[in-house]
């Protein structure tokens, strides 16, 4: 199987225009807005796997630290993302539960390892597949919208309950992180080039070398 790459045609990622003069040169030009033209996004891997490995760090203490205080005349409450899962659903709102979790534990993970395999698919040339995996990249960047839930549900939260005088609801530290592997898994996704899917080990233009490039 070839790929347009190998046989010297690439889209400038500025404007758009298809090049079918490309030959891996150093600094080839765009014809049209002359921008640098690249067969594959440069530093790709190391830039999707340094957001990844950030997103992984962030994800422990965005899930152990407190996410949610709730104040009232008569109690008070500090929940992390899981304890908040549990309490929601021994109160009768599994529906809620259910969507909490998915959206902020279950959704950030499968990010993660989604890149990940992505990732080391790709820098060990696994040629298997690859039609999984483009859908899989494609589900990465879909989901990814909904990771933002939880910040939503703990804002949209503070705001109704600030209305009134009795209670109190405000975000924690999690919240923090929580955004930051929110903000990382989404970037990554973006800087992950799904055309190195399509590379082999025959492909004559891209080698072990120039798999980022």
């Amino acid at each position: 199987m070839t790929s347009a790459l190998t046989h010297g045609i690439v889209t400038c990622h500025i404007c758009g225009m298809v090049s079918s003069n490309y030959r891996h040169k150093e600094n080839a030009r765009c014809p049209r807005c002359r921008a640098i033209l690249h067969g594959r996004k440069p530093g790709s891997i190391s830039r999707t796997w340094a957001l990844v490995i950030a997103s992984y760090i962030l994800y422990i203490p965005a899930n152990l630290l407190i996410m949610m205080d709730t104040g009232s005349l008569i109690s008070y409450r500090r929940d992390t993302i899981l304890s908040g899962v549990m309490h929601l659903w021994h109160t009768g709102s599994e529906g809620i539960a259910v969507v909490v979790f998915v959206a902020s534990i279950v959704v950030p993970l499968f990010k993660l390892l989604a890149l990940t395999f992505l990732l080391i698919s790709v820098q060990r040339r696994v040629t298997v597949g690859r039609m999984d995996k483009l859908r899989l990249y494609r589900l990465v960047e879909f989901v990814g919208r909904w990771s933002m839930l939880d910040i939503y549900v703990v804002t949209l939260l503070a705001a109704i309950v600030q209305m009134g005088s009795l209670a109190v609801v405000k975000a924690g530290p999690a919240a923090i992180p929580f955004g930051a592997v929110v903000v990382l898994t989404m970037i990554a996704a973006q800087q992950f080039d799904p055309r190195l899917i399509w590379d082999s080990d025959a492909s004559p233009v891209v080698s072990t070398r120039t798999t980022e490039e």
